[in-house]
C-alpha cells in the first residue's frame, strides 16, 4: 500500500506544479507571437495567434533612453560643467523640455550624460545638451567600452523622418530614438549607404474584415489571417547587419514599424494589435498620410504560403525600396 503524503510533501508538489505550468505558459506565448512573422527557416509551430489575450490598449508610458559608451559631439546649448542630473533619463528629459510643444522649435536634439561614477570622477552627473547640424547624421566623437558617456537623440515635431521610396510612392517614417536608440542608430547608418539592393517588402496582408479603417479590431472577429501587415527586410546586399537588442516595446498600433525578432526582418502594421502585447521592438511609425501607400501594397497580387501551419500571403513580385533622407520638417505624426 502506498504511503500517504504529509502536508509538507503536498506543499512541495503544489509549488513544483505551479512552476511547471508557468514555464509552459510563457513558452506558448513566445511561440504564438513569433510565428506570425518569421520566415520558414526561423519559425516555430503554433495553431493560432488568437490565443493571446488582448491587454485593453493601455496608454504607453513615455520613454527616454540612450546608448551607453557613446559620445555625441555637436554645438552645446547647455554646458554639462554647469548642469548635473541624477540619471541619463533626467538628461534626456531636460533635452526634451527644450522642444517648444506641438508647434515650437526644438533647441536641443541630442544629449550626453556621464553616469559611471568611477570612470567619470568629478564629471559624474554632467549632462550636456546639444544641437546637431544634421540630426539624421549626428556628429560622433567616440564609442566603445572605454567611453564613459551615454548619449541619445531627441527628434521634435517634423524631425527625425526618413523615407522608404517605392514605385508606389514614398513611405515617410518618424523615428523613435528615445524608445529604441540602438534600432534608430542602425537606420541612420543605412541612410549613409549608396545602394539598397535587397531591401524589399515580400509579404502583404490586408486588414480583411477583422479591423476597421482606423485599425480598431472588430468585436468577436478573428485576429487573422490575414494579419494586417506588410513585411520585408532592411538589410542591403553586401552590408553587415548586427542583431539589435530588444528595446522599449510599445503596443503595436496602426502605422507602427517594428523588428521581427532582432531584425533585419521588419513589418509595418495596418491595425492596432493589442493581442500581441509588447513583444516587438517598435522603432518608428508611418506618417498617417502615407498609410494609403501601405494599404495599396496589400492589394497587390499575392500567393499563399504556409509558415509553420500558419497561412500567409507572399507578394508575387516583391516591392523594392530605397532609403530617402528627409532634411526639412515634414508632416504631422499623430
Amino acid at each position: 500500500m502506498g504511503r500517504r503524503q504529509n502536508d509538507s510533501e503536498l506543499g512541495r508538489c503544489a509549488i513544483l506544479s505551479l512552476l511547471f505550468m508557468g514555464t509552459i505558459s510563457c513558452c506558448m506565448v513566445y511561440v504564438c507571437l513569433s510565428v506570425v512573422f518569421n520566415r520558414p527557416s526561423r519559425i516555430a509551430t503554433v495553431s493560432s495567434v488568437s490565443d493571446v489575450v488582448e491587454d485593453g490598449g493601455q496608454e504607453e508610458s513615455e520613454c527616454c533612453r540612450g546608448i551607453e559608451h557613446l559620445e555625441l559631439w555637436g554645438d552645446a546649448v547647455k554646458w554639462g560643467s554647469d548642469f548635473k542630473v541624477s540619471s541619463s533619463e533626467d538628461c534626456c528629459m531636460a533635452c526634451k523640455s527644450m522642444c517648444g510643444g506641438e508647434d515650437g522649435p526644438c533647441f536641443c536634439d541630442s544629449w550626453v550624460y556621464c553616469g559611471d561614477k568611477e570612470a567619470c570622477g568629478p564629471r559624474f552627473g554632467e549632462c550636456w545638451l546639444k544641437k546637431q547640424k544634421d540630426a539624421l547624421d549626428p556628429d560622433r566623437r567616440d564609442s566603445g567600452d572605454k567611453v564613459m558617456w551615454t548619449s541619445g537623440l531627441v527628434f521634435g515635431k517634423g524631425k527625425g523622418i526618413f523615407g522608404l521610396k517605392t514605385e508606389y510612392g514614398v513611405i515617410h517614417i518618424k523615428l523613435f530614438p528615445d524608445c529604441a536608440p540602438h534600432s534608430v542608430s542602425y537606420i541612420l547608418e543605412m541612410l549613409q549607404l549608396r545602394h539598397f539592393a535587397g531591401c524589399q517588402f515580400y509579404r502583404a496582408e490586408s486588414r480583411g474584415n477583422f479591423w476597421d479603417s482606423e485599425g480598431n479590431h472588430i468585436e468577436n472577429a478573428p485576429f487573422g489571417p490575414p494579419f494586417a501587415v506588410i513585411q520585408g527586410t532592411l538589410e542591403a546586399i553586401g552590408s553587415s547587419f548586427k542583431d539589435t537588442p530588444t528595446e522599449t516595446c510599445p503596443t503595436i498600433r496602426r502605422g507602427s514599424v517594428a523588428w521581427v525578432g532582432s531584425g533585419p526582418e521588419f513589418f509595418i502594421s495596418l491595425a492596432n494589435h493589442n493581442e500581441w502585447k509588447k513583444a516587438y521592438t517598435v522603432f518608428g511609425s508611418v506618417l498617417p498620410e502615407d498609410m494609403e501607400i501601405v494599404e495599396l501594397i496589400t492589394q497587390l497580387p499575392t500567393k499563399p504560403e504556409v509558415w509553420s501551419n500558419i497561412n500567409v500571403s507572399v507578394l508575387e513580385k516583391p516591392v523594392a525600396f530605397q532609403f530617402q533622407r528627409i532634411k526639412t520638417s515634414h508632416g504631422n505624426l499623430k
